[in-house]
């Protein structure tokens, strides 16, 4: 606690002081982020410190994942509120669903058996239960390490999905009003990758001139993504 009555003390001294405008701005006239960004409560991973953005900029909702509950499903809850709330009232230009490496939540994901004494962790990462099915069935030849940055990418494809059972955010999309992107993070890199439907690869953002290295070497699925 102390380490943090400390950060208090320091950002008020230097970021805030030398950014007082800036917050005087966003108390006077209201949040406008440009952009919804769905990512899981890790602690390793900080959406504005990855992305350089400035308090206002970013619209954020973290759980247990990066979860994004389906309609279809009939679940409602926090995370479908923020979302409807992101879309409908700040009209966001872009939705964001970023994953990352060494997901705790993923390994759960894949073998339930490990979290079936948290109630509320498994009632939750049950949103994502199709997960290992879908990678037996695409990617049954991987294991380790393979097979869980599979699951990870995966993961984030299928909340891409479920953002779509929304019907705010498909009319919008339709209309292009609106830009859904999948990203994972790389702890180890600080790397981030950006899904690219034409290559079906996570490719990396921000690479400079040398071209977009992609997030794995590992081969096309067994079966095509629907």
């Amino acid at each position: 606690m102390q380490k943090l009555e400390a950060g208090i003390h320091h950002f008020q001294a230097n970021y805030f002081a030398s950014n007082r405008r800036l917050f005087e701005q966003l108390s006077e006239r209201g949040q406008r982020p440009e952009t919804l960004f769905i990512t899981c409560c890790d602690s390793r991973l900080v959406p504005n410190l990855i992305t350089a953005s400035a308090p206002g900029e970013l619209f954020i909702v973290r759980n247990i994942g990066n979860i994004v509950p389906s309609v279809e499903r009939g679940v409602l809850g926090g995370v479908s509120a923020a979302i409807e709330y992101a879309v409908e009232v700040l009209e966001v230009d872009n939705v964001i669903v970023c994953g990352h490496t060494n997901c705790g939540a993923i390994d759960a994901i894949l073998h339930p058996e490990r979290v079936k004494h948290l109630r509320f962790v498994s009632r939750w990462l049950a949103e994502s239960e199709r997960i290992p099915a879908l990678i037996e069935e695409r990617y049954g030849y991987l294991e380790g390490e393979d097979r869980m940055m599979a699951a990870v990418q995966e993961n984030v494809l299928v909340q891409l999905e479920n953002l779509r059972s929304f019907e705010f955010v498909a009319r919008r999309l339709d209309a292009g009003a609106l830009k859904m992107s999948g990203w994972v993070f790389k702890i180890a890199t600080g790397e981030v990758f950006d899904y690219d439907p034409l290559t079906e690869q996570f490719l990396q953002l921000g690479g400079g001139e040398g071209g977009r290295s992609a997030l794995s070497s590992r081969p096309p699925p067994m079966t095509p993504r629907e």
